[in-house]
């Protein structure tokens, strides 16, 4: 799209939603204070480099997908997250699993790693201006192949686990000490069981020890934030999930940890937009891990839906853009891998960008006022207020492809660069 057309469409849409008492400069500047953290596993399958064909042990992660490109080591990863930011506006930061230390060639063991296997990482945060973020890896591991990891009651395994996780802890504080920024450490365990359990308790008994051993050494905020991912189900824990969304809030709002919600890891019809109020009354921070789930698989490609829109609309509403972080948490390999990041970090924006362009004052006027009729209607007026004409400018003013030109771009860096893998 032309420059000028662009700035054309804009100026009329600024109009537009003056009318409505929106200011548009004004929710453009507090869209480019809020990271949107990408996730490196996107661009290589979560196989991560410890050794060849990582993903293929430990149960609870599968892609799908062969598509030709795949990041076969840091280097091409590294590659592919600068295309990726160079066509996503605003500001952005990057998620790393353990498994994505740089290890020299040697196969260093989850309990064994330091935070001198991530200084490139530091070093290439460094180089591009964003901020890391940092997960324990607790899957694609023969000690978690059994199906239980910090709930295991084979005290072997759980004492391998919890020394990772504190690793893993040490790891992401001194990633946010050198970066100057908190790193969300983030903790999901693939622990559960494909059929009927009995012993339920005694492996939610056994987590709840476990965490507490691992948090026994603190950390200040500045550095680093824990956070802990519930899932309803997983890949071969259908009927049982120790890590359940009840447990990990009782233990968060006790232990003053922070949630994490994964918009894919709830009942499909159930919306975590909802769960965002309750949640900040008794926290001071969460961790939203953008998703898609279709059905009962929750790790699609981000989109502009509305279940996007929904979450975006409720933190916006509340005010709560200062206590909430994003990071991007799927995988398919089905298609461009590089442009699965892409599309879904900039319908995350978007989301974003529609969220704080709604006429906010004068629906709250309606309201207050018991207005139900005219809050409806304004509701539904604003879904085709002109907001693209808005995002299409804001990418062009960060000095990225607007509208779908991005795809060219993307399409180009496959012929030159992912296709001669």
């Amino acid at each position: 799209m032309k420059n000028a057309n662009i700035e054309k469409a804009y100026a009329a849409a600024c109009e537009r939603y003056a009318e409505l008492g929106v200011d548009v400069e004004k929710a453009i500047k507090k869209l480019e204070k809020v990271p949107v953290s990408l996730h490196c596993w996107q661009s290589d399958d979560v196989g991560g480099f410890e050794k060849p064909d990582a993903s293929l042990s430990g149960g609870g992660i599968q892609t799908t997908g062969n598509y030709p490109g795949k990041a076969r080591n840091i280097g091409e990863l590294k590659e592919d997250l600068k295309k990726a930011y160079s066509l996503i506006p605003g500001q952005k930061r990057l998620n790393l699993h353990a498994i994505y230390g740089e290890f020299g060639g040697k196969l260093v063991d989850r309990d064994q790693i330091e935070p001198k296997h991530f200084q490139g990482w530091v070093d290439f945060a460094k180089e591009q201006n964003i901020k890391l973020d940092f997960n324990s890896t607790l899957f694609s591991h023969p000690k978690a192949d059994a199906g239980y990891t910090l709930s295991s009651l084979d005290n072997s395994i759980r004492d391998f686990w919890i020394e990772h996780t504190q690793r893993c802890r040490r790891i992401a504080a001194f990633m946010g000490k050198e970066l100057n920024a908190t790193c969300f450490h983030n903790i999901w365990i693939p622990d559960g069981s494909k059929d009927i359990t009995v012993e339920r308790y005694a492996h939610r008994a056994v987590l709840k020890e476990s965490l507490d051993q691992i948090f026994k050494t603190e950390y200040p905020n500045s550095e680093m934030r824990d956070t802990l991912e519930s899932k309803l189900f997983g890949i071969g824990s259908e009927s049982y999930v120790v890590g359940s969304h009840e447990f990990y809030m009782g233990y968060a709002f006790t232990n003053k940890k922070t949630l994490c919600f994964d918009m894919g890891h709830f009942h499909p019809t159930e919306s975590i937009a909802d769960k965002i109020s309750s949640a900040l009354l008794f926290s001071d921070a969460l961790l939203l891990h953008v998703s898609r789930g279709v059905r009962w698989d929750s790790d699609h490609v981000v989109i502009f839906n509305d279940d996007l829109q929904n979450l975006m609309l409720e933190i916006v509403r509340m005010d709560a853009l200062d206590k909430v972080a994003f990071g991007l948490d799927y995988f398919d390999a089905s298609i461009n891998r590089v442009g699965a990041m892409v599309i879904g970090a900039r319908a995350a924006q978007k989301a974003l960008l529609f969220a704080l362009l709604e006429p906010l004052s004068k629906l709250k006027e309606y309201e207050a006022k018991d207005k139900g009729f005219e809050r409806l209607a304004l509701l539904e007026e604003a879904k085709t207020l002109p907001f693209g004409d808005v995002w299409n400018y804001y990418c062009v003013k960060a000095g990225v492809a607007p509208a779908e030109d991005y795809i060219t771009e993307i399409a180009q860096y496959e012929k030159d660069v992912t296709s001669k893998r």
